[in-house]
């Protein structure tokens, strides 16, 4: 097992990869999150559990976080968040470790429309997708160019997320699927919720990677 510390560029992030790792999964970060994030540190250590390596990886600097808190506008700039995404992609591609590794994306909030973005960018790398709460929506026309395996995960009491979901999901033109969780609210907070985020993430990235 590999467990470090790395740098991409100018952000800070974690790398795990198991051996024989099936695949790795990179982590698209949401508003206001960052790879601290606990909830998607926890869908991280599962799919570790389930063979895949992972990339926890800032999109922001700590300055651009700062600013971000302040003002919200950097969590909704897609095409910069998409622009690191494939930084972090293009570094994966580049080291011993994870170069043959197939990848997959793991995005939440308005990570998950940057995610798809990036994912229309490199669509030999990047095999599947999966969103947790997210924003596809914001991906905009790149929804009918994905040509990675969507999962889209929203909790069911989250119903104004929930309907941009579905019309998301009408674009893709991909193999897609919606999994709504009941009663889940935007963050997942109920019990036993992110345990089945987790399981439909780890079983879309086993069928997909």
């Amino acid at each position: 097992m590999i467990e470090r510390e790395v740098t991409i560029g100018e952000l800070g992030g974690n790398l795990t990869v198991p051996e024989q790792a099936e695949g790795l999964v990179v982590f698209a970060h949401g508003s206001g999150s960052s790879r601290f994030s606990p909830r998607n540190r926890y869908v991280a250590a599962a799919l570790v559990d389930a063979g895949f390596g992972t990339l926890l990886v800032d999109l922001l600097t700590a300055a651009e976080e700062e600013r971000d808190r302040a003002t919200g506008e950097l969590r909704f700039d897609i095409a910069l968040l998409a622009e690191r995404l494939l930084a972090a992609t293009d570094w994966l591609g580049e080291q011993d470790e994870t170069k043959s590794c197939p990848l997959g994306y793991f995005g939440a909030s308005t990570g998950a429309g940057a995610a798809l973005v990036a994912a229309v960018e490199r669509p030999d790398r990047v095999g599947a997708v999966v969103s947790r709460g997210g924003r596809p929506d914001l991906a905009g026309d790149a929804l009918e160019r994905v040509r990675a395996a969507t999962l889209l995960i929203v909790g069911g009491a989250d119903e104004v997320v929930l309907e941009l979901n579905r019309a998301a999901l009408a674009r893709l033109q991909v193999d897609a699927k919606l999994e709504i969780v009941p009663g889940a609210t935007h963050l997942f907070p109920e019990p036993g919720a992110l345990e089945q985020v987790a399981r439909l993430a780890s079983g879309w990235f086993a069928q997909y990677l």
